[in-house]
C-alpha cells in the first residue's frame, strides 16, 4: 500500500470523532486524498455527489433535500447486515468548503438520530484541532456576517422540536421540483405557515432566461396548502386584485431591493402573520433577501431563535437567503423582538378566553397597506412609495433580478418540469 495512502488509513483510526452512541461504528474524517475500503472498514464521500450550487460566493449550508438525501444514504449504511461488523466512516478531501459542508452535515445528522445536542455533535467535529470556514451569505464583495456550523446545528435541534423538520413526512421530490424556477420557485420556510417564493408576473414569460409566472399559476399550490395570505415587498409587477378576486388576501410592505425594513414594517408584518388563519405566502423580487428578513423576524419574536439560527433555518430551506446589510439587521433586532415575544406571549396567556386574538387584531385596525422605505441610508426618507418604486425600477437590474437570472442559468440542466407542467401538477 502507499505510504500516503497507509497514512490517511492511521488518520482515520486516530481521530477523534466518533458519532454513534454505543459500539464507536460510525466515524468522520478530514482527510486529503480519496481512500478505499477494506474489510474491516467501509468508507464513503458525498464531496462530487452532493455539491452546492452557488449564487456568488456562498457555499453553504446544503440545503433541506441534500441534507436528506445524506440521511438516507447513512441510515442505510448503519442497518446493512453487510456493514455490520465494520467500522463506517464518513470522509472528505475536499477543499475548506467541502469540508465544511460535511461537517454540518454529519453534525445534523448526530443531532437528529442519535440523540446528540448541538454542542456535543459540534465538540466532535472540532476535536483534534480541526476548523471550518463559516457559511456566507449569496453577495458579491466582503462578507459582512458569519455563519458558522454550530448556528446550522442549533437551526437543525429548533426545526426539530418546533415540527419544522420531519423527515417521515418530507418528500424530496417535491421539494426539488417546485424549488427550481420553471416550477414556481418556491420553498416552505415553517411548513404551513410561511412559503417564500419568487414574485409573480402579469403574465407567464421567459424574461433574461428566466421563468416568470403569472399570479393564476400558483392558485391550485395555494389551495390545496391552504395558503390565505400573500405579501408583496417589492414594486407592484402585478395587480393584487389577480388574488384577492379569487379569496386570497393580499398585502403591500414595499422597501428598496436590498435594503432593510423600517419598525413600521417589521409591526405590520408581524401583526399580518399573528393573525392569519392560514399559511402565508411571501414575496420580494427573487423571494430571498427581503422575503427571508422579514420571516426571519416572526421566527425570532415566535420562536426565539437568535439571528443566526434564524438564518441558518432559512437558508437550509431556502438557499441564498438573507443577504449583506439584511443579515446585520436581523443580528440587530433579536434582542428586541424576543422582548416583544415575551409580551406577546404573556398577553395571550392573560387572556385565555378566547379575546386575545380580537386584542391583537386591534392593532391592525385602520391601518391600510403602506410601502415605506428601509433603514438604508442612502436612500432619501422624504420619497414616496410610488417615487421609491420608480426609482427601483429605473435602476435597472436590481438584486433580485441577478439572482433570479442566476438561480435559472444553474438550473438550466435538464428539467424535471416546465411552466405547463407546473400549472397541470400544483
Amino acid at each position: 500500500m502507499d505510504q500516503s495512502v497507509q497514512s490517511e488509513q492511521k488518520e482515520i483510526l486516530l481521530a477523534d470523532r466518533r458519532f454513534s452512541l454505543s459500539n464507536d461504528q460510525l466515524y468522520f474524517a478530514l482527510l486529503h486524498q480519496k481512500v478505499k475500503s477494506t474489510p474491516d472498514r467501509h468508507c464513503f464521500c458525498i464531496d462530487e455527489e452532493l455539491s452546492y450550487e452557488n449564487f456568488y460566493a456562498d457555499f453553504g449550508p446544503l440545503n433541506l433535500a441534500m441534507f436528506y438525501r445524506f440521511c438516507c444514504k447513512l441510515n442505510k449504511k448503519l442497518k446493512s447486515c453487510a456493514l455490520a461488523k465494520k467500522t463506517i466512516v464518513f470522509y472528505t478531501c475536499g477543499d475548506r468548503k467541502k469540508q465544511a459542508n460535511a461537517a454540518y452535515l454529519i453534525g445534523s445528522y448526530a443531532v437528529m438520530h442519535l440523540q446528540k445536542t448541538p454542542e456535543e455533535a459540534y465538540s466532535l467535529l472540532v476535536s483534534q484541532n480541526a476548523s471550518y470556514l463559516p457559511f456566507r451569505d449569496a453577495s458579491f464583495g466582503a462578507c459582512m456576517f458569519n455563519l458558522n456550523i454550530l448556528d446550522c446545528l442549533l437551526a437543525v435541534h429548533k426545526a426539530l422540536q418546533f415540527g419544522w423538520l420531519d423527515f417521515s413526512k418530507f418528500n424530496v421530490e417535491e421539494y426539488e421540483h417546485y424549488e427550481r424556477a420553471e416550477n414556481g420557485d418556491f420553498n416552505w420556510i415553517i411548513p404551513g405557515k410561511f412559503l417564500a417564493f419568487s414574485g409573480p408576473h402579469p403574465k407567464s414569460k421567459i424574461e433574461n432566461g428566466y421563468p416568470l409566472h403569472a399570479p393564476e399559476a400558483y392558485f391550485p399550490y395555494f389551495r390545496k396548502h391552504n395558503i390565505t395570505t400573500i405579501i408583496r415587498l417589492n414594486k407592484k409587477m402585478y395587480d393584487a386584485k389577480r388574488f384577492t378576486d379569487m379569496g386570497f388576501k393580499h398585502h403591500d410592505l414595499f422597501f428598496v431591493d436590498g435594503s432593510t425594513p423600517n419598525d413600521a414594517i417589521v409591526t405590520k408584518f408581524l401583526n399580518i402573520c399573528e393573525n392569519a388563519d392560514g399559511g402565508i405566502a411571501v414575496h420580494c423580487k427573487a423571494g430571498l433577501g427581503r422575503t427571508g428578513t422579514l420571516i426571519g423576524c416572526y421566527m425570532m419574536k415566535h420562536f426565539r431563535l437568535t439571528a443566526a439560527e434564524a438564518i441558518a433555518w432559512i437558508r437550509i430551506c431556502r438557499p441564498g437567503s438573507v443577504i449583506g446589510p439584511q443579515q446585520n439587521f436581523i443580528d440587530e433586532k433579536q434582542a428586541s423582538l424576543w422582548e416583544e415575544g415575551d409580551v406577546y406571549r404573556q398577553q395571550i396567556t392573560e387572556q385565555e378566553n378566547g379575546s386575545s386574538k380580537a386584542a391583537v387584531a386591534g392593532i391592525l385596525s385602520g391601518v391600510e397597506d403602506i410601502s415605506i422605505n428601509g433603514t438604508n441610508k442612502n436612500i432619501s426618507q422624504r420619497k414616496t412609495p410610488s417615487e421609491m418604486e420608480e426609482e427601483e425600477e429605473c435602476g435597472g437590474l436590481t438584486q433580485g433580478d441577478k439572482l433570479r437570472a442566476l438561480k435559472s442559468k444553474r438550473q438550466s440542466r435538464a428539467s424535471t418540469g416546465s411552466i405547463s407542467l407546473f400549472l397541470e401538477s400544483a
